[in-house]
């Protein structure tokens, strides 16, 4: 059975770091694609960043110098740390794994940008 098990996500002031974590089972880990997306209420899922295979990572504008994502394959685990967060921010955050052949997601877990 795979699972995607997000945490990390709460309420923060602006300014503020939070850290994601993604912790995956059930896969060949090293072998996926890993990436963040969020949603707000009524807007699509945003793809926010991505680490490859082989640790390349890739990130959107609207968050490029601000989040870095990671990934430590020893422990199954993506991670996102989210420096000089702002309101724009708020969103449920996903953790998607990313094959070929199958792409699977974590339940989100919710980011709050909020003084």
């Amino acid at each position: 059975q795979v699972q995607l098990v997000e945490s990390g996500g709460g309420l923060v002031q602006p300014g503020g770091s939070l850290r994601l974590s993604c912790a995956a089972s059930g896969i060949s880990f090293r072998m996926y694609v890993m990436n963040w997306y969020r949603q707000t209420p009524g807007k699509q899922r945003e793809l926010v960043a991505t680490i490859t295979r082989g640790l390349t990572t890739n990130y959107a504008d609207s968050v490029q110098g601000r989040f870095t994502i990671s990934r430590d394959n020893t422990k199954n685990t993506v991670y996102l740390q989210m420096n000089s967060l702002k309101p724009e921010d708020t969103a449920v955050y996903y953790c998607n794994a990313q094959s070929w052949a199958n792409n699977y997601w974590g339940q989100g877990t919710q980011v709050t940008v909020s003084s």
